[in-house]
């Protein structure tokens, strides 16, 4: 599908909008240091000595699925990339239980990652690691039985020791397990803003709206964003959209925003093979300029509260 095709954020006249003419997208400026470890790196460093200063209190964006498959890892990490190169202290948060595959998709290999953290072996800052275009990292490593199926207590040390993290980045993304788990529950129990990433597929559609039916019940003033991935074409992706947002206003009485579609697009491919973001692997293709689109999304830049997210996910257990 060409990129001509690209969906942006709903409510605005970008490009690519359903029935609306593309325009060309600016290339994108070039980078010095194109995977930023040497800024992020010194950043850890300031971290790990406690010269964090006196940062606000960092938005967080949480990306659920309701079922595996969906690609919603791949633009989680696509989209901390991006908002990392526009030069925001982004932190990517790898929640998917024992079955983490950020730092694959990132080109990373970390040695420490949430279930460290949880045992407290190591402080949450010094599980970070720095990525491409200068995002960090917090993997949730692989094969961890104690993230499998954690209980309250241990969700409770684990939100605690991460807690320090929101004073420390402007944007921490949360890459959520699919499925509703008792985490994830926590979570959008806290969150202010939530990206639904689903499918075309009836299965996926199925189960993204009973995690937004989830979100709500947990959650009523949580805003909800949904992007149909992987999209074959714009007719596809605009009847998956209708048939959740009609589903959702007929027997919820309300529905989430439509922030966009990213088609089906060999370059993502190509970029999980290579373990680079397609962002900055193929900028110009059509996954990465709807992808870049997403990222823009309002509501991202509106998601702090007064309160911590991790001290409300740690009420949220009680």
């Amino acid at each position: 599908m060409g990129a001509e095709h690209v969906v942006s954020v709903s409510g605005a006249a970008l490009p690519g909008q359903f029935g609306t003419p593309a325009r060309p997208a600016p290339a994108a400026a070039p980078l010095a240091d194109p995977l930023g470890l040497g800024r992020l790196g010194a950043r850890l460093i300031q971290l790990a000595r406690g010269e964090g200063g006196s940062a606000p209190r960092a938005r967080v964006l949480c990306v659920a699925s309701g079922k595996g498959g969906t690609g919603k890892s791949i633009l989680a990490s696509n989209l901390a990339v991006l908002r990392a190169r526009r030069g925001q202290r982004v932190l990517l948060v790898d929640f998917d239980a024992g079955l983490a595959n950020a730092h694959l998709l990132l080109g990373l290999a970390p040695q420490h990652d949430l279930s460290h953290v949880l045992q407290g072996q190591v402080r949450a800052e010094d599980a970070l690691v720095a990525g491409p275009a200068g995002v960090a990292l917090l993997s949730g490593g692989v094969g961890r039985h104690i993230l499998a199926n954690p209980t309250r207590r241990e969700l409770d040390r684990l939100f605690k020791a991460l807690r320090p993290l929101e004073d420390q980045f402007d944007l921490i993304v949360i890459d959520h397990g699919a499925g509703v788990s008792y985490a994830t529950v926590t979570h959008l129990a806290a969150a202010s803003t939530l990206l639904i990433v689903t499918n075309h597929e009836v299965t996926a559609l199925s189960d993204g709206y009973a995690l937004y039916k989830r979100a709500h019940l947990a959650n009523p003033g949580i805003c909800v964003g949904l992007v149909v991935n992987r999209a074959p074409d714009e007719e596809r992706a605009r009847s998956a959209w209708e048939r959740f947002h009609g589903a959702s206003r007929r027997f919820l009485g309300h529905a989430p925003e439509l922030v966009g579609y990213v088609p089906y697009d060999l370059a993502v491919m190509r970029s999980v093979e290579m373990r680079v973001p397609v962002t900055l692997l193929e900028p110009e293709c059509s996954a990465a300029r709807a992808i870049d689109a997403v990222s823009r999304w309002a509501p991202i830049d509106l998601g702090r509260e007064e309160r911590a997210f991790f001290d409300r996910a740690r009420a949220a257990l009680r």
